[in-house]
């Protein structure tokens, strides 16, 4: 009798024993843990503006200035990848990707120190910066400088300090602005010396479609966002209004080609980007799991950057 009683209070002393479940230490983080946060999916939109930039400038300079171009692409892809992982520590922190739908991100997961992902997004925003040095020094043109700086700012405050602007229904026209305007405009500007109206339709069309990916980003997490206070634009608007911006956007991006199709026949070939962006549509009208969205993403990127590619090669050819 004795024996039993202690048996039965080691058991019940022993919370393993009763039947609790021990969580399972967490994974070592990989390189592919590093490249996911990196959100290659996105990058396609930092590749864009460049393309139709330098498209632009060779079509006003009848030039090509591949090193100056190169420069311009090492400054769009460091600042999206910065942007993204000053997003992934700032969300982190604040609580807000802890119910994600999207791929799990290294903040979130407490698998890497809230430090160790922010001098990352430094890293690659310093990357930017010595690139964009680079051309201001070549091309002399010393105003660009805080051009430079305010890109960078706007990079950490979309997520980052007291008031992120991000949080506050402002993501898209930022994007709209750094991913169409800046982008494409000072490509083409530091290669050509001037604005040509090509660089400026080509602007606004990848502005355009850069806010689509946003969009399609936001409505995916939509729930979450709402939950954790954050007020994106889809957020305020709510879903179907948000599937019909979409919707327009992408719309008004192919519209543009079209007209330029009238003065550079190649350009129809950027229709060619509808075999992406149809689907992506299509998908952020049926979509049944917030999952779904992130195809609906991918696809739109991609179309983005085919979408360029043809453009350029309309003003070029």
């Amino acid at each position: 009798m004795a024996q039993a009683k202690n048996r039965r209070k080691n058991v019940s002393g022993n919370p393993a024993k009763r039947g609790s479940v021990v969580a399972p230490p967490p994974k070592p983080v990989t390189l592919g843990d590093w490249i996911g946060a990196a959100r290659l999916r996105t990058l396609p939109l930092a590749i864009t503006p460049v393309v139709i930039g330098t498209g632009a400038a060779v079509l006003v300079g009848d030039l090509f200035h591949w090193v100056i171009a190169l420069a311009c692409l090492v400054v769009a892809v460091a600042l999206q990848i910065g942007v993204n992982f000053a997003n992934d520590y700032s969300d982190g922190v604040r609580g807000t990707d802890d119910h994600r739908v999207g791929p799990a991100r290294l903040t979130a997961s407490r698998r890497v120190s809230a430090k160790s992902v922010l001098v990352v997004a430094l890293v690659f925003f310093g990357i930017a910066a010595v690139a964009g040095l680079a051309i201001v020094i070549r091309t002399q043109q010393w105003w660009m400088l805080a051009v430079g700086a305010f890109c960078i700012v706007a990079a950490w405050f979309y997520t980052g300090g007291k008031r992120p602007y991000g949080y506050n229904a402002l993501g898209e026209v930022f994007v709209f602005v750094f991913f169409g305007l800046v982008a494409t405009l000072g490509t083409t500007w530091v290669q050509a010396l001037a604005l040509p109206q090509e660089a400026w339709f080509g602007a606004v069309a990848a502005g355009f479609l850069a806010c689509a990916v946003l969009l399609a980003n936001n409505l995916r997490d939509i729930d979450q966002d709402r939950a954790a206070g954050k007020r994106t634009l889809t957020v305020l608007i709510g879903k179907r209004a948000t599937q019909a911006l979409f919707t327009a956007l992408v719309a008004l991006a192919f519209a543009i080609a079209v007209y330029l199709a009238f003065f550079y026949p190649i350009a129809w070939l950027a229709l060619l980007a509808l075999l992406a962006v149809g689907p992506a549509i299509l998908i952020v009208w049926t979509y049944q799991t917030a999952r779904e969205l992130i195809l609906a993403l991918a696809l739109t990127s991609l179309g983005s950057l085919a979408y360029g590619a043809f453009l350029a090669w309309a003003f070029v050819g």
